[in-house]
């Protein structure tokens, strides 16, 4: 099965089979946000993150097995408008940046900071604390051992550019900073991008565009 991160909301999830991680991909609510279920494929144990629109949607993605924690990525309320249904079917932990937590209207159970690692059974994930499209974004980072790291980056970066900044020089100059820090430096070509909103990208095919955002200023 080929997996191409193209989803729509109303649409089936796409899935993303890798060795220890499965990462199912669905478009939901009338921003078309993305949510993605992660499972690790020794344990079964899942997490969602953002669980954005349409928590029956979601409901049924997750199944019967449950979930073991949710990631907000960041505050805005397109991105948790069904934590709170899926929270109290599921009791799983929440997890959200700790200068985001306190703008996201269900309690958050771990505060995350840079550099935490959040666990998905056998499965580590990386966070970023990314500073501009609100104070306290955070990305995800799977490194895989099999193969190439995937990222998720909720609305920090997307294909042709990073999220909005809300026409704040400082804030865009702070975000682009520490994505071309916490992304672009890091991370190889082959990393495969998964935003909070529309289709994948990948690190490699957005590199050489970094001059352009800047110049741009958006």
């Amino acid at each position: 099965m080929t997996y191409s991160g193209v989803v729509t909301v109303g649409g089936p999830a796409d899935v993303h089979e890798l060795t220890d991680l499965m990462i199912s991909k669905v478009a939901v609510g009338p921003m078309e946000n993305n949510a993605y279920l992660l499972r690790c494929r020794a344990t079964d144990v899942q997490l969602l993150i953002d669980a954005a629109s349409e928590p029956r949607t979601l409901l049924n993605l997750i199944g019967d097995g449950g979930i073991a924690s949710v990631v907000t990525t960041h505050q805005h309320a397109d991105h948790w408008q069904a934590l709170a249904e899926v929270v109290k079917a599921t009791g799983a932990r929440t997890y959200a940046g700790r200068h985001d937590a306190a703008g996201i209207p269900v309690d958050t159970d771990v505060l995350v900071d840079d550099g935490d690692t959040i666990r998905v059974g056998r499965v580590e994930l990386t966070a970023r604390h990314l500073v501009g499209h609100t104070p306290g974004s955070i990305a995800l980072i799977y490194d895989d051992p099999h193969g190439h790291p995937h990222v998720f980056t909720g609305d920090c970066l997307f294909p042709g550019g990073v999220g909005n900044t809300h026409n704040d020089p400082d804030a865009f100059t702070t975000l682009l900073d520490g994505v071309e820090a916490k992304l672009f430096d890091q991370l190889p070509d082959e990393t495969w991008v998964y935003p909070g909103h529309g289709s994948d990208t990948t690190i490699g095919a957005e590199r050489p565009q970094l001059p352009e955002w800047r110049k741009r200023g958006w």
